[in-house]
């Protein structure tokens, strides 16, 4: 399964790369734009939007440009030209050089975690792809937080679910300001007489003998009969529990195999 998910972000990021979503952003204080005018060379400038949400252009002085899209700050300069006087039938162009205002937060178990821009539409497997998809140690679960009016949110999203669904269950849209955490996977732990004792991956529904074949099997002095699991009760108790091969086991358990007497 990881394989499959590694090949669908790689796949996604292809996709991504050959997208041009960055006209459809609303710009911000701390965003980069590069403006170009034609067969004026003079007016082109390279400049970082204010805290006030503006830029210094000149003939025009301060032009606020915070909330329009690339395109509209651009008809909104080249219409600003064009009444004062100072060039006719403008032709301006605007691109954003970099995002700093709509950022995403991708944390946890991720390739390449940071902050990324959210430039248009964007949804969970589109960030994903961004921060290089999930690493080998990522479980099934995101978790989404978001800010709306103050308020935060928490939403839980099965990843295996959400690539099997084709990105029709859970991939909802990100927008700035959301952080997206990818959980560890849960682990159980395994010792005595088996042939790789260790730390595992725990699987959804494994049982004992689940277990035991991760680990190897029975050394040859290792007995199926007498199988002990230690788990914490619910006030944080350890308990030792003889089990049977079908026992689904729980996060953080620790199976012992015993030595045969024989």
């Amino acid at each position: 399964m990881k394989n499959i998910i590694t090949c669908i972000f790689a796949l996604m990021i292809a996709m991504f790369s050959m997208a041009a979503h960055a006209a459809d952003v609303q710009l911000g204080a701390g965003d980069v734009v590069k403006v170009s005018v034609y067969n004026n060379p003079d007016l082109s400038l390279e400049a970082r939007i204010s805290e006030a949400g503006t830029i210094s252009y000149p003939l025009l002085g301060e032009v606020s440009v915070q909330g329009l899209t690339p395109a509209a700050a651009s008809k909104k300069i080249a219409d600003l030209l064009q009444k004062g006087g100072f060039i006719r039938n403008a032709q301006v162009s605007m691109i954003v050089t970099v995002m700093q205002s709509q950022q995403v937060s991708v944390l946890g178990q991720i390739n390449r975690p940071g902050r990324y821009p959210v430039d248009g539409t964007r949804s969970i497997t589109d960030i994903l792809a961004l921060a290089g998809g999930v690493s080998a140690d990522a479980g099934d679960a995101i978790t989404l937080i978001r800010n709306r009016n103050g308020e935060s949110k928490k939403e839980i999203i099965d990843l295996i679910d959400m690539v099997r669904s084709g990105g029709t269950t859970g991939n909802v849209e990100i927008l700035p300001g959301d952080v997206i955490y990818v959980e560890r996977a849960p682990r159980f732990y395994i010792y005595g007489e088996v042939q790789r004792p260790g730390t595992y991956r725990l699987e959804k529904n494994m049982t004992v003998l689940q277990a035991l074949s991760v680990g190897g099997g029975l050394t040859p002095r290792g007995t199926e009969r007498g199988i002990r699991v230690k788990r914490r009760d619910a006030d944080g108790k350890v308990q030792e529990l003889r089990v049977n091969h079908d026992e689904m086991l729980k996060v953080d358990d620790v199976v012992y195999v015993q030595e045969s007497l024989f």
